[in-house]
């Protein structure tokens, strides 16, 4: 059994083609600008629902997917289910549908590299490149993010890169020049997704009693993107603001 938060049946935004999106529950971060805090929590108001119910819906949507989509398994963070979620996606695979998780990397174990494998795409999440700003970001490290990017690069898995630019946080030229020295040289990263700053998940605070700790950060203006995606494409042969 998964826990399932929620579902969208036509992203665009999580991988290449049309996606269906699979949101489950759990994630090992607490970053301040999370979109789905109600994802957070291991259980929250998630749905435990059978592998074979979930295999159902995504095989009835094969034929709106395209050569392109597939399914986006995302949260929360998956890994954080990884052991219930491998079976699962080698049935998907077997259906020959294409499948990508988006990740932030920071969980390892035999059942995450085992997940890895499988899966024909990672989107992997780096929030930010320096580590002490990261810990104040998410409350965690990146050092496992890293070595998860480092063995995604050694096993030859396809990935996308996104950075998350959140003003004051993350979107210092300093901390984005580390990124591409830590991970411009990496032949399996097929393209990094910018991905501007947002309050859309505010109500979701307001919903939950919790107090937003961004209050007050503003959205980036076009002139803030264009500059960090310049600074990107220094490092990175393609760049795409998502």
């Amino acid at each position: 059994m998964l826990r399932v938060h929620s579902y969208e049946s036509m992203g665009t935004f999580d991988g290449p083609g049309l996606r269906f999106v699979v949101f489950l529950q759990g994630c090992n971060f607490r970053c301040l600008y999370c979109a789905n805090p109600d994802t957070i929590d291991a259980e929250g108001e998630s749905k435990p629902t059978s592998e074979y119910d979930i295999l159902k819906q995504v095989t009835d949507m094969k034929p709106f997917f395209g050569k392109r989509g597939g399914v986006t398994f995302s949260g929360g963070e998956p890994t954080f289910q990884a052991a219930a979620l491998v079976p699962l996606v080698k049935a998907i695979r077997e259906q020959g549908i294409h499948v990508c998780i988006d990740s932030n990397g920071g969980i390892w174990n035999p059942a995450v590299e085992e997940l890895l494998k499988e899966v024909d795409l990672v989107l992997l999440d780096v929030k930010q490149a320096n580590c002490s700003r990261h810990e104040s970001l998410t409350g965690r490290s990146n050092a496992q993010t890293l070595r998860t990017a480092e063995w995604l690069e050694q096993n030859g898995k396809s990935f996308w890169l996104r950075y998350v630019l959140v003003p004051g946080y993350s979107d210092m030229e300093e901390d984005i020049r580390l990124l591409g020295e830590k991970l411009g040289g990496y032949k399996m990263i097929e393209r990094v997704e910018l991905l501007p700053y947002h309050t859309l998940g505010v109500h979701k605070y307001e919903a939950m009693g919790q107090e937003y700790m961004l209050k007050g950060v503003k959205e980036n203006t076009p002139e803030q993107i264009d500059r960090a995606a310049d600074l990107l494409k220094e490092y990175f042969p393609l760049v795409v603001v998502n």
